[in-house]
C-alpha cells in the first residue's frame, strides 16, 4: 500500500510568447496505476486569470508514485488564434514523500515548452 501524506500539488501555466499568464488552459493529472501500467485519471482543471488551478492533489490526496500532468496546449492556442507545433504537453514525475508540497510549473509558446520542479 502506497504511503500517504500531507503534501499538495499544484501547476501555473505561463505564455511566454505575450509574458502573460496562460488562462483557460486544460489541465489533466493522471496516476499509473498497477498491475496493467495504466493511466487513472485524479483531476481536470482549467487555469484561472493568474494561470493558476485549484490544487491538483489536495492534503491528504498525495501517495508515492508516478504521475502526469497532462495540458492541453493545442486548444488554449487555438483559443488565441494560433496554431501550436505540440498538440498537447505532458509532463511526467515521481512523488517519492507524499509530505511534501511539489508545484510543477509550465512555460509555454506556439513552439516550445519548459517545466521545472518549482517551489
Amino acid at each position: 500500500m502506497s504511503e500517504v501524506g500531507k503534501g499538495t500539488l499544484t501547476t501555473h501555466v505561463l505564455n511566454t510568447a505575450t509574458g502573460l499568464p496562460a488562462a483557460g488552459l486544460g489541465v489533466r493529472l493522471a496516476q499509473l496505476q498497477e498491475p496493467g501500467l495504466q493511466w487513472m485519471e485524479l483531476a481536470h482543471r482549467h487555469t484561472d486569470e493568474d494561470g493558476r488551478c485549484q490544487p491538483l492533489l489536495a492534503p491528504g490526496q498525495a501517495k508515492a508514485g508516478t504521475y502526469k500532468l497532462h495540458f492541453e496546449t493545442a486548444e488554449y492556442w487555438q483559443g488565441l488564434g494560433h496554431t501550436s507545433f505540440y498538440p498537447f504537453v505532458e509532463v511526467v514525475f515521481i512523488i517519492t514523500d507524499p509530505a511534501q508540497k511539489l508545484h510543477v510549473p509550465l512555460l509555454i509558446s506556439p513552439y516550445s515548452y519548459t517545466t521545472y520542479r518549482g517551489s
